[in-house]
């Protein structure tokens, strides 16, 4: 019940996310042409990127509850980790858009609307600070990635908000790129971690909250178990994890012994909660096909 509730929550987040960043993205254009503000501009063609990503991630995230068939046998999870690769790749795009204009803007300094930024700034940390604290509590790569899209967006417009306060008391043009240079960096630090962590889900890297040594050691102390080889831990999408293992048995000598060692390997695997595990079973006098 607890996993349906999280697939319709995300789903629903990530639509209402994206609507609210569309609209706001006309809005930026319409208002950046009145006060005439190259900066709100600027920040329109980044907000209509990240609409854009948004709006496959919605789409991504829709696809990945459909169940499994004959074309894809474990379901569509890994299409929400293809949304989180794509829009980790969007934003490192976006970010280095921001600081060429950033590094053009402390060349030839300009002069802003300090009252129009002020406005468009207020608006601007409303709209995205709550769109991420919708997705705050995501628990897939897709929706965090999102989130960094969103407090990007917070920290931009918090920065806009500073600036058009202090330009309305003294006129520096400079602060405004440089806020920017500082803020885009700190949020690409941040983008390479999860880019790092979802290009390892998808080499099918062991999960970093499972520790495949302890479960083969909890195995191998199970009376009746010989040894485990052909290990593999890998994750669907980052929340739901897989396991296959070859576990070979000795001394035994009737159906029921060997029932009963295979229900206490399979008892000590709930203890991790895998989405899916399949375990193959060898008799101490079978040899394994694929050692």
């Amino acid at each position: 019940m607890g996993h349906h509730h999280h697939k319709n929550s995300s789903e629903k987040n990530l639509r209402l996310v994206f609507f609210l960043n569309l609209g706001f993205t006309i809005i930026e254009f319409i208002g950046g042409v009145y006060v005439n503000s190259i900066a709100i501009i600027s920040d329109a063609v980044h907000d209509l990127g990240d609409s854009l990503s948004l709006g496959t991630s919605w789409y991504l995230d829709h696809k990945s509850k459909q169940k499994s068939n004959s074309k894809f046998s474990f379901g569509y999870r890994r299409f929400s980790l293809l949304g989180a690769l794509l829009n980790s790749l969007i934003l490192i795009a976006g970010s280095v858009y921001v600081i060429y204009e950033a590094v053009g803007r402390l060349m030839a300094p300009e002069h802003s609307d300090a009252e129009g930024m002020m406005i468009f700034a207020i608006i601007g940390v409303a709209v995205n600070g709550f769109a991420a604290w919708k997705l705050s509590s995501g628990k897939t790569l897709n929706e965090k990635v999102i989130s960094w899209h969103l407090i990007e967006d917070v920290l931009g417009w918090t920065s806009i908000l500073v600036v058009s306060i202090i330009l309305q008391f003294k006129d520096i043009h400079y602060l405004d790129p440089a806020l920017s240079l500082v803020i885009t960096l700190y949020i690409l630090w941040n983008v390479f971690k999860r880019l790092k962590e979802t290009l390892f889900i998808f080499l099918q890297g062991t999960p970093s909250d499972i520790n495949l040594d302890e479960i083969k050691q909890n195995i191998e102390k199970i009376p009746g178990v010989a040894s485990t080889h052909h290990v593999h831990i890998w994750s669907q999408e980052g929340e739901h994890h897989v396991f296959t293992a070859h576990v070979k048995l000795e001394d035994i000598n009737s159906v029921k012994e060997y029932l009963n060692r295979k229900s206490e390997v399979l008892e000590s695997l709930k203890t991790y909660n895998f989405e899916h595990f399949t375990i193959q079973f060898e008799l101490d006098s079978e040899t394994c096909s694929l050692e």
